[in-house]
């Protein structure tokens, strides 16, 4: 949890707004950590679920990924983060890791989950499988008559899932919708929740990923007139009641051609 100003801390809040869902302590940082900070800053309450420790690795420790994953959810500024505790590199979709997921589900009751999504062969087999897991956890948590399954809770029904593509996917995809949201204001943000990731990332390994972050989030923010933005995706159409408003939300250019009046010198 987070301190508050006062150094004390505050009651975990009984419902979350917003959880993002990983396999792995890290994921969700580089996936959409400005989106979470600047949720955050919004005033939303947002929970990372880590489905499981990210160890064994060369320099990591239970206790060092545990204390990493903690002091990046404080940079963020995130109110809850739990590890659902399944095992790492042998993460499989079944019926007792949904139920682990769908049992958070329904204590937390979030309005929207956010999921990291895609087929990664040329890293850990965990990505997919937690996409597949977070799915189904996602019906699992509503299902009547099986409350033993899920520690006694009561049935939620979450009401919106969202997607965050994996930018090294193996396949194209073809959403139903996609969005971007501007984190040019957080992106320092979720660079220096990265960077305490330091079993996982010396000093030239995270030159790199942070050359890979701000290029595709500055690709990804380009295209709708930001510095910097983090792509989602959705599994039907963006809904909307004002196209003006929806439609605005983007700059459109990041560097619009300039036409000649008042407002700017003449071109030619």
């Amino acid at each position: 949890m987070a301190v508050s100003a006062t150094g004390s801390l505050p009651s975990e809040p009984e419902r979350l707004d917003v959880i993002a869902v990983a396999p792995h302590p890290d994921d969700v940082e580089i996936l959409c950590g400005g989106t979470l900070a600047k949720l955050v800053l919004l005033g939303y309450q947002v929970g990372i679920f880590d489905l499981t420790n990210g160890e064994p690795t060369p320099r990591g420790s239970v206790e060092k990924r545990l204390a990493e994953a903690e002091q990046a959810r404080r940079i963020l500024g995130v109110q809850v983060r739990k590890n659902i505790d399944l095992p790492n590199r042998v993460l499989m979709d079944c019926p007792e890791n949904r139920f682990r997921l769908a049992t958070e589900f329904r204590r937390y009751r979030p309005g929207i989950i956010l999921v990291a999504y895609g087929r990664t062969p040329a890293a850990s087999p965990d990505h997919y499988q937690g996409q597949l897991i977070a799915e189904a956890a996602r019906f699992y948590s509503q299902l009547t008559r099986w409350d033993d399954r899920f520690g006694h809770t009561a049935p939620y029904r979450i009401p919106h899932l969202v997607y965050v593509p994996f930018p090294f996917d193996a396949e194209n995809r073809h959403w139903h919708s996609q969005f971007v949201i501007d984190i040019t204001d957080t992106i320092e943000q979720k660079l220096a929740a990265i960077r305490v990731y330091e079993s996982q990332f010396d000093a030239s390994r995270f030159q790199r990923v942070e050359h890979m972050i701000r290029s595709v989030n500055g690709y990804h923010g380009a295209r709708c007139g930001f510095h910097y933005g983090e792509l989602f995706a959705l599994p039907a159409p963006v809904g909307a009641t004002d196209l003006v408003q929806l439609v605005h939300g983007s700059k459109g250019s990041l560097a619009p051609v300039q036409l000649p009046g008042k407002d700017h010198l003449p071109t030619g």
